[in-house]
């Protein structure tokens, strides 16, 4: 009987069987901590318009970006599943200001043409993405701003807490899985979500959280372009719950009067 691929990664890389550990957090796939390292296997249905679940991306994603601190190491990976390095870390609680500095250097890394999918940037194409998508009986979408589309920026796409650990070493971004080239805007209104903070969370964004966000990132072109944007990548999350909802995912139904 052929061996399964990552069993067979992982038994090249340990130097002996390793207990596993269910590691918990992850809406979308599956993961184990064994020893020094992390099994990630990707649930291809588990992906939506908003939020697709890429294993290939996530793994450009982590070589990319795991020397520059941003990152888990990547040690191997196959059509559907990862091997990388384990972080120890919590899921990020408390002052903002690191997380929204590690956001710009992220947004500021260069990266190859090409290396992502391209997200909708400007107003126009964040109203027309959202509504591609957008169940009805959603209220209506907030009237667009007209802000034209920016240079293309690399974006992790899901910041949410759960994707954020706080390490010796700072804040590192995990669950690669949907990263694109867009605007960095994105990154921060998915941060700054109410309904994103709660179903990782179980809470509500504290009292001036959006704001210390924005105040904090170093590029404050990028900060105002968000706080204008904010209630259009608002209405989309607000989609994307609606969609999740009304597949039978009950944690976005309640969600969806968060957002």
């Amino acid at each position: 009987m052929l061996q399964d691929p990552a069993e067979a990664a992982l038994a090249r890389l340990l130097p002996a069987p390793m207990a596993r550990e269910v590691l918990p957090g992850g809406r979308t796939n599956r993961l184990w901590r064994i020893g020094p390292l992390v099994l990630k296997r990707h649930d291809p249905t588990a992906a939506s318009p908003l939020f697709p679940n890429d294993p290939q991306a996530e793994a450009r994603a982590l070589a990319l970006f795991a020397p520059q601190g941003l990152a888990p190491r990547l040690r191997a990976q196959g059509e559907d599943w990862l091997i990388y390095d384990h972080a120890e870390g919590a899921p990020w609680r408390g002052d903002p200001a690191p997380v929204a500095r590690m956001l710009h250097r992220l947004h500021c890394s260069p990266v190859p043409p090409g290396s992502f999918r391209p997200l909708p940037s400007g107003s126009a194409a964040i109203l027309a993405h959202a509504a591609s998508f957008a169940p009805q009986g959603l209220p209506a979408p907030p009237p667009d701003p007209q802000l034209p589309p920016v240079p293309p920026r690399p974006v992790h796409a899901d910041p949410v807490p759960g994707n954020i650990l706080a390490t010796t070493q700072g804040p590192l971004l995990i669950d690669w899985q949907c990263p694109g080239l867009g605007d960095p805007a994105e990154d921060l209104a998915t941060l700054i979500s109410p309904a994103m903070m709660w179903l990782y969370t179980g809470a509500k964004p504290p009292e001036g959280w959006a704001e210390a966000i924005l105040n904090a990132y170093p590029d404050q072109a990028t900060a105002d372009r968000t706080r204008t944007l904010l209630p259009l990548y608002h209405w989309r999350i607000r989609a994307h719950c609606a969609w999740k909802a009304a597949r039978g995912d009950a944690d976005y139904a309640q969600a969806l009067q968060i957002a």
